[in-house]
């Protein structure tokens, strides 16, 4: 496979595995959550960042049906399918650090673990406060410390017995590389907001299966190239993931507890 294949497959399958494995159990919970949260600030005018396929979207646009709503990610694969699971909302590409939009348009900016990404967050938490008008707000969470996700404590033993010398270790280092209420906090106040609310959030997920969860793992994230930079037997890999993450969780329906943390602040 060339690279240019590669790449292909990994735009075109992974945001399919995401949706399908991960959504419903890792983020629909917490975007249940958020969107209440959003609905009680009554706004009219909303800007989501990182809004993967759409879970958050679909989600405002049932419990804010007046505001209008512009969803936006990174990767076109993203934007693509979340067009398709929420089309009430306007889709684009967009970069959180360079966004295309005027100043001061959105009363509310929503994000949905997508600030652990950001590459320089208090740039990014800058533009964000470009883009929204006088009293916006700014909504969004992290998740908390990686010991405190059921599921994913599983997923890394699994992943370190497949591979004892230099494991995956992706989801202590970015969804969980900004798990600290104090930094995000310094962040937000260097960029100019004045942080309104903080909360810790412990919600549980329910999959069927540890099986569906290892494939959405191991296919809907970056976790995959990591595997396939280190084998070439990702079927081998898989079954040892599952093997450990039964041993842990039992064979499904299991339940895990995931923590974040929400943030409001005012621009």
């Amino acid at each position: 496979m060339t690279g240019n294949d590669a790449d292909r497959s990994w735009s075109e399958s992974m945001p399919a595995a995401y949706e399908r494995y991960l959504v419903p159990v890792v983020f629909r919970p917490f975007a249940d959550d958020l969107a209440a949260r959003a609905a009680a600030l009554r706004p009219r005018r909303v800007l989501e960042l990182a809004a993967g396929t759409g879970v958050l979207t679909a989600r405002l646009l049932d419990a804010v049906p007046s505001a209008e709503v512009t969803a936006t990610d990174l990767n076109e694969a993203m934007v693509s399918l979340g067009s398709t699971r929420a089309p009430g909302a306007e889709w684009r590409q967009a970069d959180a650090q360079r966004l295309p939009f005027p100043d001061g348009g959105f009363d509310l900016l929503v994000c949905q673990f997508g600030v652990m990404f950001f590459p320089d967050r208090v740039a990014a938490f800058a533009e964000v406060r470009r883009v929204l008008g006088p009293g916006g707000r700014f909504l969004f969470n992290t998740w908390g410390p990686f010991e405190t996700h059921g599921f994913e404590v599983a997923l890394q033993a699994g992943l370190e017995r497949a591979f004892p010398v230099d494991p995956p270790r992706f989801f202590q280092r970015v969804p969980h590389g900004y798990a600290d209420p104090a930094t995000v906090a310094a962040d937000l106040t260097a960029a100019g907001f004045t942080v309104e609310a903080e909360q810790e959030l412990t919600l549980q997920g329910r999959a069927p299966s540890t099986a569906d969860l290892a494939t959405g793992y191991l296919t809907g994230t970056p976790v995959r190239a990591a595997v396939e930079d280190r084998t070439d037997d990702t079927a081998a890999v898989r079954s040892t993931v599952v093997e450990e993450m039964t041993a842990r969780l039992g064979p499904g329906p299991v339940t895990a507890p995931m923590t974040a943390y929400v943030f409001r602040a005012a621009a």
